[in-house]
């Protein structure tokens, strides 16, 4: 079953590059596990960020969130010191 993610990342002032850097390195690799980047925001100074993310099962999103590359691009997260939340949702009619 095909399950949909809001991330949203609050980023401290001064540490977007560090984010960038870490987005750079991961989202690439969404395709590879069958995950589609819907869309994605940023606030307009720069210190929040949203992706709606689509993936066709958990099976799915548990393989991205544990491929090395990913996880080896970790530090570059920590370093941008974002508070990041990863919502599943759905739609609502």
């Amino acid at each position: 079953m095909a399950v949909t993610y809001l991330l949203l990342a609050r980023l401290p002032e001064g540490r977007l590059s560090a984010f960038d850097a870490y987005e750079s390195a991961v989202l690439p690799l969404l395709a590879e596990h069958g995950g589609r980047l819907e869309r994605r925001l940023r606030a307009l100074d720069d210190r929040t960020e949203a992706h709606l993310l689509s993936f066709p099962s958990d099976e799915h999103v548990a393989a991205y969130r544990a491929d090395p590359r990913r996880c080896a691009a970790a530090p570059l997260l920590e370093s941008s010191e974002a508070a990041v939340e990863l919502l599943a949702v759905r739609d609502v009619r």
